[in-house]
């Protein structure tokens, strides 16, 4: 248990610094996009903020448990598995959550796209560090 908590903690701290390098890539490459942000559909209240620091962390320990109970039925070097991770997150809880939030909130298809993207990227990602942190170990 102790593995899959610190696994966890190390992706979470990766997958922060990506979600922000990634917000501010966004504004930057997609800024009108990115201007979907500050409209009504999304609220930015400073004691939810801490959500959007947080969440990192929560899914890097949900997914180091998930890998840690599916990396021997993945088959292939590390990034054939790694892909196949993500995809399977991407699938199973990604996908379905995202069609949810676009029937019920008002944010273009774009938006929910790039969650989906985000989504796989941010399993697989955390699939590469969980594969190295068990080579270590």
């Amino acid at each position: 248990m102790k593995k899959i908590f610190l696994s966890g903690l190390i992706a979470g701290t990766v997958l922060l610094i990506l979600s922000v390098a990634g917000l501010y890539l966004l504004l930057w490459l997609m800024s009108d996009m990115a201007m979907e942000y500050f409209g009504p559909a999304f609220t930015s209240r400073m004691q939810r903020n801490v959500f959007y620091y947080v969440h990192p962390f929560i899914i890097g320990i949900s997914l180091s448990w998930l890998w840690d109970r599916l990396q021997s039925r993945l088959r292939g070097p590390v990034l054939a598995k790694s892909l196949k991770f993500g995809l399977c997150y991407m699938a199973i809880a990604t996908f379905p959550y995202m069609l949810l939030i676009y029937s019920a909130i008002d944010v273009s298809l774009a938006v929910v796209l790039t969650w989906l993207v985000f989504g796989f990227v941010e399993a697989t990602i955390a699939a590469i560090i969980f594969n190295q942190q068990n080579k270590t170990r």
